[in-house]
């Protein structure tokens, strides 16, 4: 039997799990993007973050999904350092989405969607993805994800847009300043990890008026641009994955009835969809 190892990668984290048997280990790492890593970076986070968790089990076959992972450069940069890491195994690498698809649907028809730093959506039709809405990044787009809040959270910060009391907690909790933020945005590294870790403040705060506003408003973008987009959203479950997908499920569902579609599965990552789909 085969010893496989599965990776979902985003911006931020990277979940694996390696399958030898009914033995299943599982691991974390930091995002492996190929948008902001190189190669070399890569093959440096995979020795020191996941190498001494596998315990010198050695993989067969490995699948590797994600974000970045849709044209052949980014596939290459992903596929040459697991190439060098495990030179004996076969390597599929694809992207996030794909993955996001089989943990969501099987084999069964449905539109995917990711929330998580970024945003991406499907229709799928149980074996390929069939139509993509365009995901342009968290510059143009990115709609719905933790990197799109966070920003929203800044821009009512930085604009004064806040109630005092929300200032004050913005305050107590980040203890930053105006010149900070902007060189985190603009000059430091991952800005968009940088933006997306202000999707908290929007959890310890729900119920102020602001605050779900932001939340609602934001997602309601990811509807109007991306799913009410798809024919086939209009017969077939909506389905979603992701940290800002499961953290705020309830505004789904809201959404989900006010544009008279139906809310799928809604899950925190997709790793065990993943497995069941891989054994």
């Amino acid at each position: 039997m085969s010893i496989k190892l599965i990776a979902d990668s985003g911006s931020t984290k990277t979940d694996w799990c390696l399958i030898n048997g009914k033995k299943k280990i599982r691991a974390k790492t930091q995002g492996l993007s190929p948008f902001f890593l190189s190669s070399l970076q890569i093959q440096e986070i995979v020795k020191k973050e996941l190498m001494p968790k596998l315990k010198k089990n050695s993989p067969d076959e490995i699948y590797f999904y994600g974000t970045g992972c849709s044209n052949i450069e980014n596939i290459n940069i992903i596929k040459d350092a697991l190439k060098k890491i495990f030179p004996k195994a076969r390597i599929k690498v694809d992207h996030d989405l794909i993955g996001a698809a089989k943990a969501l649907c099987g084999n069964e028809k449905g539109i995917a969607c990711i929330l998580g730093t970024g945003s991406n959506s499907c229709y799928f039709n149980g074996k390929k993805i069939i139509k993509n809405s365009p995901g342009l990044g968290y510059v143009l787009g990115d709609e719905g994800s933790g990197t799109y809040l966070g920003k929203k959270v800044l821009q009512y910060y930085l604009y004064n847009t806040f109630e005092p009391d929300l200032i004050e907690r913005f305050n107590s909790k980040y203890k930053t300043t105006v010149s900070e933020i902007l060189d985190k945005v603009y000059k430091q590294p991952l800005p968009n990890r940088y933006l997306a870790g202000f999707v908290s403040f929007l959890v310890e705060n729900r119920g102020h008026f602001m605050i779900e506003n932001i939340i609602e408003d934001g997602l309601n973008d990811f509807f109007f641009n991306h799913i009410y987009k798809y024919r086939e959203s209009w017969s077939l479950p909506i389905n979603f994955v992701g940290s800002v997908a499961f953290g705020f499920k309830d505004v789904l569902k809201n959404l989900c009835d006010s544009y008279e579609l139906e809310l799928g599965k809604v899950y925190k990552d997709p790793m065990e969809g993943l497995i069941k789909f891989h054994k």
